[in-house]
């Protein structure tokens, strides 16, 4: 019998090296515990169907069914389980399409365990949250939806003119691009005012997420341009 707090995890992965150590990841962090292994997205889909996993860690590049296509398969036949990606594709094309289809977090190859660990603890409290009890309210689920934003930051509240997931989408972008973009490339690639993305940028740039990079060159105004903090 399944302890009531015990979160069942099916890892989805082909590299079956990989598989192994992301499965003694995903056990280091207490109460999870993975039921079964799949190497395949075709295999992944029937195990989801026969074991109802609390949680899908899914992998994108994988033979017969790929991670996207499992993704849409899932979100198809309304199966309820939640998915973590965990993968080497970091182009944002990707990442927004998993993002759209219902993936909880994002997780890029190769990663630190502390980033599985910390994405495990926020699946663990949406869990409890949401489990224990019928209604939740606004403040409940701001702090749920938006927990590392609450925790790395007192004012909780963005800006005023600032929307959660357009910053996201705003984030996503410049920390998966190889050089510095300035305001009118990011406006261009999300598809807003350039003076409106320039303000999602400030506002990362202040808040330490991505970093100022100021071009100079050739007659006029030298460029700013924002690349992520780690590059």
């Amino acid at each position: 019998m399944k302890n009531k707090n015990q979160i069942n995890v099916l890892l989805i992965e082909d590299d079956p090296m990989v598989r192994e150590v992301n499965k003694e990841f995903i056990e280091s962090v207490e109460g999870f515990r993975v039921v079964e292994v799949a190497s395949n997205g075709e295999e992944g889909l029937s195990l989801v169907k026969k074991l109802h996993p609390d949680l899908v860690i899914l992998d994108i590049f994988m033979p017969k069914k790929d991670g996207i296509k499992t993704l849409q398969e899932i979100r198809k036949q309304k199966l309820e389980t939640d998915v973590v990606v965990v993968s080497a594709a970091k182009d944002s094309e990707t990442i927004k399409l998993m993002l759209q289809n219902g993936a909880m977090d994002y997780i890029i190859k190769p990663f630190k365990l502390h980033r599985i660990q910390q994405a495990l603890e926020k699946y663990r409290k949406y869990r409890v949250s949401l489990n224990k009890t019928e209604t939740v309210s606004q403040e409940q689920l701001d702090s749920l939806l938006y927990s590392e934003h609450v925790k790395n930051r007192p004012e909780t509240l963005l800006p005023k003119g600032l929307n959660e997931f357009t910053l996201n989408e705003i984030k996503v972008f410049v920390q998966t691009q190889e050089v510095p973009r300035s305001a009118e490339e990011v406006a261009g690639a999300i598809g807003i005012a350039r003076v409106t993305a320039r303000r999602y940028l400030d506002y990362l740039e202040k808040s330490g997420v991505i970093t100022l990079d100021v071009q100079y060159g050739g007659v006029g105004r030298p460029v700013n341009r924002y690349v992520n903090i780690e590059k």
